[in-house]
């Protein structure tokens, strides 16, 4: 465990680089920005019918109702108002079990799922935010999150959920769109840190359940704090901000636009199991291989991923947390959608023929590579007795082999296509780029994504 002997100089070039009104984001990265805030409510529009999502958006009516209106905001693709951090909450939840969101491999988590619902909750207490101004809180708080990530890796022993981190980028969020000072943005991030969920990411890996990956709790422990730390509570300093041991983390804030950096997923189940994916789908593509012809499946693939759920699912949960169920929807179905891990997905028979064919094992050169990158090969038998090697394959969708804009829409049309009709997707998409025009606000953006289906 570090230290915690504060640096209060470190904290002071953070809080500068948080609260500064004039804060300069490089056009590429606001822009990929937007895509990524697009891209995380399309997951959001997908996961409406999810029962992890009722479950959620049922929970908040009851228990999170907020007393006066200005601390109310409608949950996303329902419309009913409920407290802020609540409508964070369910929205978090509900993006956080359809397991399609954006991540950034050196935190070996996701920023997006927590921070996209804050933003639409904050923004609904400031009607005049312009789409730059929304889409600079945006970044700044996927750097902040970023570094928080880092930074608790680095100096704690357990593997954390992306919740434990993602909330100090919330906080940070809420503390810039409420114009607050630099001392109570210290202690949101001192209450963001030390309420944050410290849950165990392998055990739900081992037993696969609606906990996912603790960024409903991220969401609503940051915007919590920043309500509580407006009205004076106090927060003991955070250890991933302030401590000498995770300077490195911070050095290039401002810099090194991390948000850039984020990978998008082509599909939603746990990223962990795309590297294999990737080289199934490079087979199906030039080998023309298809479902009938392939007798096993061999993956060779780093530890983390090699601990995924192995058997034929049984819930939503596990089926997104599962390697040989992944790769047997892509090669039955070409692709994987919100109906494949959900409802009578569950139940195809092909699909379930496949899963017992498909073996995992780790191979160390792969887990050596991991969390920069997320590699695998596999070995395709087929009934001929021809057996295909892919070669390694590294995960796209982040910088090194990005998704196009083309891929990027369709994916959004294939999540939210079973909610939305197709003109308001099509909408949404547009506010891609309109969120980058200085006289746009993004107000117009809210109204799309708030509304019930």
């Amino acid at each position: 465990m570090t230290t915690t002997r504060s640096n209060l100089n470190q904290f002071d070039a953070i809080a500068d680089f948080v609260l500064n009104p004039d804060l300069v984001v490089p056009e590429a990265a606001l822009k990929f920005a937007s895509t990524l805030l697009i891209d995380t409510l399309g997951v959001a529009a997908g996961a409406v019918r999810l029962e992890v999502a009722k479950i959620a958006r049922e929970f908040a009516t009851d228990f999170h109702a907020a007393r006066a209106p200005e601390y109310a905001a409608p949950m996303l693709f329902d419309g009913r108002r409920v407290s802020l951090p609540g409508a964070a909450w369910a929205a978090a939840t509900q993006i956080d079990n359809l397991d399609g969101h954006d991540g950034y491999n050196p935190t070996k988590g996701h920023i997006g799922v927590a921070v996209v619902p804050a933003l639409l909750c904050f923004a609904e207490r400031h009607p005049d935010l312009t789409g730059r101004e929304a889409l600079t809180a945006l970044a700044m708080s996927y750097e902040v999150a970023a570094r928080a990530g880092q930074s608790l890796h680095a100096t704690v022993s357990d593997y954390h959920t992306s919740g434990a981190w993602n909330a100090l980028g919330v906080a940070a969020l809420g503390c810039r769109l409420e114009g607050l000072d630099a001392g109570v943005l210290r202690q949101a991030l001192g209450i963001a840190e030390y309420h944050g969920p410290r849950s165990q990411m392998m055990r739900e890996i081992d037993n696969p359940t609606m906990l996912h990956d603790g960024s409903g709790m991220g969401a609503l422990v940051g915007c919590s704090a920043t309500f509580m730390a407006q009205r004076g509570f106090q927060g003991a300093p955070a250890v991933t901000i302030e401590t000498c041991d995770v300077a490195p983390f911070w050095a290039d804030l401002g810099q090194t636009w991390t948000v850039a950096l984020n990978y998008i997923k082509p599909y939603p189940v746990c990223r962990w199991a795309h590297g294999a994916l990737d080289a199934l789908r490079k087979l199906m593509i030039e080998e023309n291989v298809t479902a009938d012809q392939v007798q096993a499946i061999h993956v060779r693939t780093f530890a983390e991923s090699a601990r995924l759920f192995a058997e034929m699912p049984e819930t939503t949960s596990q089926a997104q947390y599962s390697l040989g169920f992944s790769l047997a929807t892509l090669l039955v179905h070409g692709r994987i959608g919100p109906e494949h891990i959900s409802a009578d997905g569950l139940n195809d028979a092909q699909v379930s023929a496949l899963v017992q064919r498909i073996t995992a094992q780790e191979d160390p050169r792969h887990s050596a590579r991991f969390p920069q990158g997320r590699w695998s090969d596999i070995a395709v038998t087929l009934t001929s007795g021809r057996v295909l090697h892919s070669g390694d394959a590294n995960a796209r969708g982040g910088p090194e082999a990005p998704m196009a804009d083309a891929e990027i829409l369709e994916k959004l049309h294939h999540m939210a296509g079973d909610v939305l009709p197709v003109d308001r997707i099509n909408a949404i998409w547009a506010m891609r780029d309109t969120l980058l025009d200085p006289d746009s606000k993004f107000a117009d953006l809210a109204k799309l994504v708030t509304a019930a289906p």
